[in-house]
């Protein structure tokens, strides 16, 4: 690993203990094991180098995307969710941080909402398509049904281990338990999502092979 690397890692570690503030340059050359000089060298500031952290966490490791084209929509939800959950309890330390200092570092408070907010776009989209293929009601109310889903997900990854009966259990069967409600919201219809599981790619840890509900 190269400086830059573990400088960066450093800083994420840091950051999630102390927050910006107690997050000096000379805290976090100590924790990479380098030092100030060779800090400043690779990012200029303070500023710069949590500008690099943001983008190295939040960009680097990218949300999955959902098929252009839907073809069995509650395999590719409960995948594309799993996925999106996993992302956001992998950074839930630094997410939570930086929900914490919003009052007082908007800039880098907002960050904290990049991720969900692009995931959301997705499943926008998504809709959108399977509006499209005659899948989901046209009179659905999208904006509430996405909203709804993305702060179930953002609640599960970040306060499921303090308040773990406010979740579905287990947590393996979460992402199917917004699956299943967020399609029902769009008025997809039942023979739609049962097609979907016969062949569904990611089984239900709930449901023996083959069963459907």
């Amino acid at each position: 690993m190269d400086n830059r690397a573990r400088i960066l890692e450093a800083a994420g570690r840091v950051y999630a203990v102390h927050g910006f503030r107690g997050a000096t340059t000379r805290r976090i050359a100590q924790e990479a094991g380098v030092n100030e000089v060779t800090l400043f060298r690779l990012f200029g500031s303070k500023a710069r180098l949590f500008q690099a952290l943001h983008d190295n966490q939040f960009h680097a490791g990218e949300i999955p995307r959902l098929p252009a084209r839907p073809g069995h929509p509650e395999a590719e939800l409960v995948e594309w969710l799993g996925a999106v959950l996993a992302h956001m309890r992998e950074h839930r330390a630094m997410l939570r941080k930086l929900m914490a200092e919003v009052e007082e570092n908007p800039e880098m408070a907002r960050a904290a909402c990049e991720g969900p907010h692009c995931a959301a776009e997705m499943l926008v989209q998504y809709v959108g398509q399977l509006r499209a293929q005659g899948l989901a009601s046209p009179d659905a109310d999208v904006e509430t049904a996405v909203s709804v889903i993305m702060s179930a997900i953002w609640g599960d990854a970040m306060v499921r281990e303090v308040m773990p009966e406010a979740f579905p259990r287990p947590e393996a069967r979460a992402p199917w338990q917004y699956a299943r409600h967020f399609l029902r919201a769009l008025g997809v219809p039942d023979d739609a999502r049962a097609d979907a599981r016969a062949d569904a790619r990611v089984a239900d840890p709930a449901e023996p092979a083959g069963h459907q509900t």
